[in-house]
């Protein structure tokens, strides 16, 4: 019955995929199940085992917060720190019991989580509440003995364990779960592979069954077609089929795919003729005139330019070689630069180009009788391996076919491949050339060596012999490494025995400083006090002996510090602590240190800050202003007239590697200073950086100084990784450039250092600020007026001082000043009469403690005094005229309340006495 029924072949197809799409619909119902019972499984470790893990988490910072908050307030006494502490303990809590709702089908993991949650309330309990409730108390050596013994610690150790090993069991159970995962996917990809196989096999048997009809319809198709292959090539002859079915559509299929062979057949026959017309051409001129002339025929174009791509002066340039029908000027641009224009835009782009509508003065095609303008023009490029070797443009009177454009595409990369041959080949020549000469050089060579061969092999008898004579003296040299072996034990010795020398120069450099600062500290401050003429006593000559007298003790401080930092230089001691230099406050400072020197000198003192500078540079602020002020200081020193100029800019990357070749050119800051003073013979220049040496006798004698500031100044820099230049002329000044690398961040350790030593104590303005040690001479020094210092009644008035110090010259100085300012003083003399009179006097206020004294150092007396609990919160300030490393943390170890060195700065003294006053 059904053979009787006629199908088309859209019907048979249709029916085809009907059974298909049956198949498959079937298949998806099947996957869609698996798919959503897959979906179950991932949403569940999405959103359970993800939100416990990220619960544990947030349980772990919230006790971390609280832990933080806590150490911040004792440390600071902010209640702005017990914020993220209030938060955290309300927090934990919460996920908390967030926590356990989710692990409730896990009773394992729940009495986990209740260890965590006792161990939780111990810390509250026992490490935070209580530290926090001594702190708002005041107690500090309370939480001081707590911190001893760090109950919290150990209850933060177990909970960190107990987190992790509660993390490392829930992600076993996500694995658990994900391995599931994979084993279902795995049984879907086996269900899809099956009914894979079953369309497929369904779907060759409805093509079997389809293609059987269709084949004896198109029989007739074949029969022409074989006739037209038969025909040797000719594919002008076509099928001819008269029936509108399908069949007449593969016919008429077929005629225009007939059509595409022969004009493809077309194409590449021009390109054969061309690539075989053009092989073994080499010269590039000939080459390209013969191909433009060649292609303009073929597309019939009317004008045409050929530019070839070469590196002209580093330049990528697209040059005119050849031109078709041009004039006697020649045709188009001269050169273009890679997407320059429409010819540099075609081979930057890598693609073909096509203008109409042009307008009549673009260009003219000439003949015998006239001429005109062109219609369209064409920009194609001619590439090799992807990479463009010249760009034509041509010209016709008639819009290009699509079989002319077809052309041009398809012939742009065989003849790049010429292109590319006939310069290889040229190149090649080239070194084929060298090659001969190379080869006639090694032939002589050869010669030579032959020749050094005979020489060498009567070196070898030569060096037989030689080995029986070392073997002699193999022995020899045995017994001169035993004494060697001696030798290195004895420099051994004499290295310990020097260490211990510098040790002892550290503990002579101490001493010298103490003994020197001690009388120089009650110098300065009686001087000081003549300059301020309070009582109006002193004539205007006594006032300027003071100053004098003031000044040079100031000199002489400059000096002490400047061995002092020398020293520590040449030990390896000198420690660099990097933090954050603001460059916009830096020339305030300078300009504020040096604007009466320039005046005093009537001198020009210029400051100029270059674009592009960054604000904040990371460096040791206290080395790099001690540098600068250095180079400053000699600058006005030996300059009579004219200027001083300080430039701060970033060096240029040729400059910047000179000068540091390891440092990123990017990130180096010049500091220039210039003067327009004696300048520095050339012979000088290396002298003039060692220390105590300037450039002869007659600068030492007629402008001062010690030969120190560049000396440290070096040292300095190279402590910073930087380095110092000097470029000078003899008679018209100098300039030292200090290069130094610009740092990003400094280390964490270092951040945590400075902003210890910050908080712990005003930091003596002394030690922070080191002056110039190149001072200017005394008589063009500018000491700025005072005026007697006021009294503050609110706060010093009346109070009562107790100064502690062997030096009755110091006691004496001390005593004035305090008493100008409205205190009652008492003294002792050392350690002992300290405590007598504190038994005696409970109603002191404060306690002015100097560090060597005899029978009981200021160390030893500090710690007892801090024993006595009445005496814990009383303010004592350490002086000391040592000035060596780690001073300050001894001091404050030991019980002093802040610290400040000798020479003492009173408005620096009365500053630190006055914070105490506030906070008593």
């Amino acid at each position: 019955m059904f053979s009787k029924v006629r199908f088309n072949l859209r019907t048979k197809i249709i029916l085809g995929y009907l059974i298909v799409l049956i198949g498959l619909s079937i298949s998806i119902i099947l996957i869609n199940d698996r798919v959503m019972s897959m979906k179950v499984d991932r949403e569940y470790i999405t959103g359970h085992d993800f939100q416990v893990h990220n619960l544990s988490n947030d349980i772990e910072k919230n006790l971390l917060d609280m832990e933080d908050s806590q150490r911040g307030y004792v440390i600071t006494g902010d209640a702005k720190y017990l914020i993220p502490y209030n938060n955290g303990y309300s927090s934990w809590k919460e996920n908390y019991n967030k926590l356990r709702q989710l692990i409730m089908d896990n009773p394992r993991q729940v009495q986990n989580l209740e260890k965590i949650k006792t161990n939780i309330e111990l810390w509250i309990a026992e490490a935070g509440d209580p530290v926090l409730s001594m702190k708002k108390d005041n107690n500090n050596s309370g939480i001081i003995e707590f911190y001893k013994l760090d109950i919290g610690k150990k209850y933060t150790d177990q909970l960190r364990s107990q987190l992790a090993a509660f993390r490392s069991t829930e992600l076993s159970f996500t694995e658990a779960r994900s391995q599931q995962l994979i084993r279902d996917n795995e049984v879907l990809l086996s269900i899809l592979n099956t009914i894979w196989i079953v369309v497929s096999a369904i779907a060759v048997l409805i093509a079997l069954i389809t293609s059987s009809s269709i084949v004896n319809t198109i029989k007739q198709v074949t029969g022409s077609i074989k006739h037209i292959a038969t025909s040797k090539g000719d594919l002008s002859m076509r099928v001819e089929v008269k029936t509108k079915d399908e069949v007449g559509d593969l016919a008429e299929i077929t005629n225009e795919l007939l059509s595409k062979l022969e004009e493809q057949n077309w194409i590449n026959t021009q390109i054969t003729d061309m690539a075989t017309t053009f092989q073994g051409v080499t010269e590039m001129k000939l080459l390209t005139q013969s191909f433009i002339n060649r292609i303009a025929g073929l597309v019939e174009a009317h004008y045409g330019v050929l530019y070839l791509r070469k590196i002209a002066d580093k330049k990528d340039l697209l040059i005119r070689f050849a031109s078709y029908a041009g004039q006697a000027d020649g045709v188009g641009v001269e050169s273009f630069r890679m997407g320059e224009g429409l010819v540099g835009q075609s081979a930057s782009e890598n693609r073909i180009l096509i203008l109409n509508q042009l307008p009549d003065d673009y260009i003219k095609v000439t003949s015998g009788l006239g001429h005109t303008a062109p219609k369209q023009i064409i920009v194609a490029p001619i590439i090799f391996e992807k990479n463009v070797l010249a760009v034509m443009e041509l010209a016709s009177l008639n819009e290009f076919t699509k079989l002319q454009r077809e052309l041009l595409e398809q012939i742009a990369e065989p003849f790049g491949v010429t292109l590319h041959n006939a310069a290889s080949r040229t190149e090649i020549e080239n070194l084929y050339s060298e090659s001969q000469t190379m080869a006639e050089e090694l032939q002589a060579q050869t010669e030579e060596l032959q020749t050094q061969a005979e020489e060498l092999q009567v070196q070898t008898e030569e060096l037989r012999s030689t080995n029986e004579h070392l073997e002699e003296q193999n022995l020899f040299a045995e017994q001169k490494s035993f004494e060697v072996e001696q030798a290195r034990k004895e420099l051994e010795l004499y290295a310990e025995q020097l260490q211990q020398s510098s040790q002892y120069k550290s503990e002579f450099l101490a001493n010298m400083s103490h003994e020197l600062r001690t009388p120089l500290n009650s110098l300065l401050i009686l001087s000081q006090f003549l300059v301020e003429n309070a009582n109006g006593t002193l004539n205007t000559d006594e006032q300027e002996y003071a100053r004098i007298i003031n000044s040079s003790g100031n000199d002489l401080l400059s000096l002490i510090n400047d061995i002092l930092d020398l020293s520590k230089v040449e030990a390896g001691k000198l420690e660099i602590e990097i933090a954050a230099v603001n460059l916009t406050e830096l020339p305030h400072v300078m300009e504020r240190n040096f604007t009466p020197i320039a005046k005093q000198r009537n001198l020009q003192f210029r400051i100029i800050q270059h674009p592009g500078l960054p604000s904040l540079i990371f460096s040791d602020e206290q080395r790099l202003q001690q540098i600068l002020k250095n180079l400053l200081s000699n600058a006005f020193k030996f300059t009579e007239s004219g200027a001083v100029t300080l430039s701060i800019r970033k060096a240029d990357p040729l400059e910047a590697n000179i000068a540091l070749p390891d440092a990123s050119t990017a990130n180096v800051i010049a500091f220039s200073v210039s003067d327009t003073g004696i300048g520095i013979p050339v012979n000088k220049r290396i002298l003039i950086f060692e220390a105590f040496q300037q450039v002869d006798g007659k600068t030492e004698r007629k402008y001062g100084g010690t030969g120190l500031g560049l000396s440290i100044s070096r040292e300095f820099a190279n402590l910073l990784g930087g380095r110092i230049a000097l470029e000078s002329e003899e008679g018209k000044g100098s300039t030292f450039t200090l290069y130094i690398p610009c740092l990003h961040n400094p280390s964490s350790m270092e951040m945590v250092t400075m902003y210890a030593e910050s908080s712990a104590t005003a930091v003596s303005a002394l030690e922070l600020s080191e002056a110039p040690s190149e001072a200017p001479a005394i008589d063009n020094l500018i000491i700025p007026e005072t005026k007697p210092a006021v009294i503050h009644q609110s706060i010093f008035g009346g109070k009562q001082v107790l100064v502690v110090d062997d030096d009755v010259r110091n006691i004496f100085a001390l005593t004035k000043a305090l008493e100008m300012q409205g205190m009652r003083v008492l003294t002792a003399h050392n350690g002992r009469q300290c405590l007598d009179m504190l038994d005696l006097h409970k109603e002191i206020d404060i306690v002015l403690m100097d560090i060597m004294m005899p029978e009981m150092d200021g160390y030893q007396t500090m710690r007892h005094i801090r024993r006595d609990p009445q005496l814990n919160e009383m303010p004592i300030i350490a002086l000391t005229a040592k000035a060596m490393k780690y001073d300050r943390e001894k001091c404050l170890e030991a019980g002093a309340s802040d610290y400040i060195s000798k020479p003492i700065n009173l408005e620096q003294l009365f500053s630190v006495m006055r914070v105490w006053f506030s906070k008593s």
